[in-house]
């Protein structure tokens, strides 16, 4: 990962807002809670930087919890998957996971020729029932950006060449290093959340749907 320059969370946010409007007509719009996410990783951590991610930074972003767009199969289970985790379970899935998530596969087939436009990412897992139940909780944490990731990783397109700009929130006194040790997380059948984590920023409830572009929502009960 190379970092290009501090951002302010102003640049953060127009950025997103011309990329991801709230009143855009697609499938389960909602934007509004991806942004949500990115306002938690303000209060939580409250600095960010751009920054260029290569494929092996790419692949080792920690995805949080994923419902498919309210199908009938998980990709994410509450603890967690890498996008390369998460990919390889998609081609396990095979021609399944188009059946039974039918909205989400056709995300994952819109967005695999989209533009390189920018993810966002923090070093930390924020507050919000998305993240509670992750096991690795520092690193490259997803914060909006999951089906495009997915999808330009499943049609070939992350070259060792290939350069993705993200925004990176972090602690202004714990900057990310590259160094950090990198832990597999554990598998779905493990998967196990933490009792009692706090919420001390805004607790997003979803309904079912998504973002155009990766954000996970699912019905609570």
């Amino acid at each position: 990962m190379r970092v290009i320059a501090a951002a302010p969370f102003a640049s953060v946010l127009d950025t997103f807002a011309r990329a991801h409007p709230l009143d855009r007509a697609h499938e389960a719009n909602t934007n509004d809670e991806a942004e949500e996410h990115i306002r938690n990783a303000e209060l939580s951590l409250g600095s960010w930087r751009r920054v260029l991610l290569d494929r092996d930074d790419l692949l080792r972003v920690v995805l949080p919890w994923h419902l498919g767009e309210g199908g009938e199969r998980e990709l994410i289970p509450k603890s967690g998957l890498t996008v390369a985790d998460a990919v390889a379970r998609l081609e396990a899935a095979g021609g399944a996971y188009a059946r039974t998530n039918p909205v989400c596969a056709r995300k994952l087939d819109r967005l695999a020729a989209a533009p390189f436009t920018p993810l966002f990412l923090s070093t930390r897992a924020v507050p919000g029932i998305d993240y509670e139940g992750l096991v690795v909780r520092e690193g490259l944490i997803h914060l909006d950006g999951l089906h495009r990731a997915l999808a330009w990783e499943r049609a070939g397109r992350l070259t060792a060449g290939t350069r993705i700009e993200a925004f990176l929130a972090y602690e202004e006194n714990r900057p990310y290093e590259d160094s950090r040790p990198y832990e597999k997380s554990r598998p779905y059948e493990d998967d196990r959340a933490p009792a009692g984590s706090p919420l001390t920023a805004a607790d997003v409830r979803h309904g079912t749907g998504h973002d155009g572009d990766g954000l996970d929502v699912h019905a609570h009960g």
